[in-house]
């Protein structure tokens, strides 16, 4: 990264120079500071992927200067998922007997009336499941992930018990909590049990007869990749989930991930093709009348516009991005604390990197207010990098307000 890093310097020099743009001129154009744009062009700084972005967008360069700042891996979509944490290692009889304590209340009965007991049961798990979602909106994902997990135990134990005429439902409804068991573990910042918990949503789904839930896994793996840095293996991931036989929604949302795969590495021209082709999928009729629950998101009403600020600031466009997600942040419904915290850090950032201080502070501020209650490992890393922009700007008042609550947020929980 040392060697990538001294060949940037003179490169972006070069650039800066063949756009006819001062040291002065291209220092105001990026709101970054003379001084210390001049010491990276003389590779007595580092430059930050953020910085790379922004002088990427700017000159012109498509992806040249990030790729001398990211180290790109390429062999993340190889990686095996690992197994969920006991889900299929835990006999019939446990299985259901660890979701009783949980499910009083909807009656279950452990007799021999398992057909009986699966038809009557299973509308009040799927009113629970889309209840436990909306749960996930406010609530820290650590004290969801036990109940989470004892509910697909349960459904998937259930399935057990039920003739293999009638099982197929149980089976796809124990695939969407383990999907979802796999989202919380991810918010919770446990990535190899999020891989886990979304194998074994896929293995469910298969079993249950439904294939393409196992594509959706891919999208959801890409998300891991994608905070990790890892845009090659994001974009791998979701153009394996795209094949012309998987449902729309499957394949528009895997284009909007392939997007912020490309997205990182500045790749303009690719990262909007991919938001064009999700935005189509996405507004087909077959995604509009599709079976419930639905697959993804179900609070941004336009997934593809959301997608494309976020993606705009990762290509060093942080004005255009701002005016997307002011727009499409004001559609997001009050409950959804979460998404609002996702969103939101993200619209903070994209104001912050515009130059407009005092307005990033003023969305932050608002929003760390909330982050105790819905905690988010994704989320904090968009919090780490608004800290890192802000710290440019140290002579504000705003900033220096905003330090302590950031501090807060961003300080390592304790047991």
């Amino acid at each position: 990264m040392v060697g990538a890093n001294l060949c940037f310097g003179p490169e972006l020099r070069r650039l800066r120079q063949e756009a006819g743009l001062t040291l002065t001129e291209f220092s105001a154009a990026l709101n970054y500071d003379k001084g210390h744009l001049s010491k990276v062009e003389r590779g007595e700084r580092s430059a930050s992927p953020e910085l790379a972005r922004r002088c990427d967008a700017f000159l012109g360069a498509n992806g040249e200067l990030q790729r001398l700042v990211i180290r790109i891996e390429t062999d993340s979509d190889t990686t095996e998922t690992p197994a969920a944490p006991g889900l299929w290692l835990v006999g019939r009889r446990e299985v259901l007997a660890a979701g009783t304590g949980a499910l009083i209340d909807l009656g279950l009965s452990l007799g021999g009336q398992a057909a009986s007991a699966s038809d009557s049961l299973l509308p009040s798990f799927l009113v629970q499941f889309d209840q436990l979602r909306k749960l996930g909106q406010s609530t820290a994902p650590k004290v969801l992930l036990p109940l989470l997990e004892t509910q697909t135990r349960t459904v998937a134990g259930l399935a057990v018990d039920t003739p293999s005429a009638t099982r197929a439902p149980a089976l796809l409804l124990a695939s969407r909590f383990a999907e979802f068991t796999g989202w919380m573990a991810q918010e919770a910042g446990d990535s190899a049990t999020a891989l886990g918990w979304t194998g074994e949503a896929a293995e469910l789904a298969r079993a249950g007869g439904d294939p393409y839930l196992g594509s959706y896994a891919l999208v959801r793996r890409a998300l891991v990749t994608l905070y990790d840095g890892d845009a090659a293996g994001t974009v791998a991931l979701a153009r394996r989930a795209q094949s012309n036989g998987l449902p729309p929604r499957i394949r528009g949302l895997a284009a909007q991930r392939e997007a912020q795969g490309h997205a990182l590495v500045g790749d303009e021209a690719d990262c909007l093709r991919s938001l064009d082709r999700a935005r189509e999928l996405l507004d087909s009729d077959d995604v509009r009348s599709g079976a419930e629950p639905v697959i993804g998101t179900t609070h941004v009403s336009d997934p593809a516009a959301m997608t494309t600020g976020w993606c705009l600031h990762d290509l060093g466009r942080p004005k255009a991005a701002a005016e997307v997600l002011d727009r499409e942040c004001r559609r997001l419904p009050p409950h959804a604390l979460r998404t609002r915290a996702r969103y939101g850090f993200r619209r903070s950032l994209a104001h912050a990197a515009s130059g407009e201080v005092e307005h990033a502070c003023t969305i932050a501020g608002e929003l760390l207010g909330v982050m105790p209650a819905v905690p988010s490992a994704t989320v904090n890393s968009d919090v780490r990098r608004l800290a890192r922009e802000l710290s440019r700007f140290r002579s504000s008042r705003a900033v220096r307000d905003l330090q302590p609550a950031l501090a807060r947020v961003l300080a390592p929980a304790r047991d």
